[in-house]
């Protein structure tokens, strides 16, 4: 059994006004007040390449702590499945993501679209879940293998969800990426 990691930030206004730690502050369950109406994660996901996957319902929510949004991502923790990344999925469904857990907080960090099929929202986090870092990715172009397309940012852990799924659910730098692993 893996050990068990609650992630919780709620922010004070601004990236580094976050407060909270590993422990404290709401976690996905607690049904919380909450702006968004996608409250049941994903069933069927992970599938496919990642149906061996761990994965965890992931929940965005403002400093204030109202939710935004949740999806249920499959779990990238090994090189291997960073490396791969969602490159071997031909869609992502609405309520589905990536979680990428990286053992330490990097200074920089840089995602490409690497033979992606559709286009992405790239989440970037810190130790404490704080979302740093957004970035709306289109799925590559017609003869593009997506190498090209370089998506820096910092942190710890890096969500990928549907493309435009952060500005469909008003996710927003300062907000907080909340789960359990």
């Amino acid at each position: 059994m893996r050990r068990r990691e609650m992630l919780a930030a709620i922010g004070g206004g601004s990236v580094g006004g976050l407060a909270g730690c590993v422990g404290s502050g709401p976690t996905p369950s607690d049904g919380g007040s909450g702006a968004g109406t996608d409250t049941d994660p994903a069933t069927d996901w992970p599938s496919g390449a990642y149906a061996d996957y761990d994965a965890t319902p992931v929940e965005a929510r403002t400093p204030d702590g109202d939710r935004l949004g949740t999806v249920t991502a499959a779990v990238a923790e090994t090189g291997d499945q960073r490396f791969l990344g969602l490159s071997d999925a031909e869609s992502l469904p609405e309520d589905a993501g990536m979680l990428f857990v990286f053992p330490a907080e990097r200074d920089s960090l840089a995602f490409v679209m690497r033979d992606m099929a559709f286009g992405i929202d790239i989440v970037y986090a810190d130790g404490d879940g704080g979302i740093v870092e957004i970035h709306n990715a289109p799925a590559p172009g017609p003869n593009e293998d997506g190498e090209e397309q370089r998506y820096p940012g910092s942190g710890r852990y890096v969500l990928e969800v549907p493309y435009k799924w952060t500005d469909r659910h008003g996710v927003e730098v300062g907000d907080a990426l909340l789960f359990d692993l």
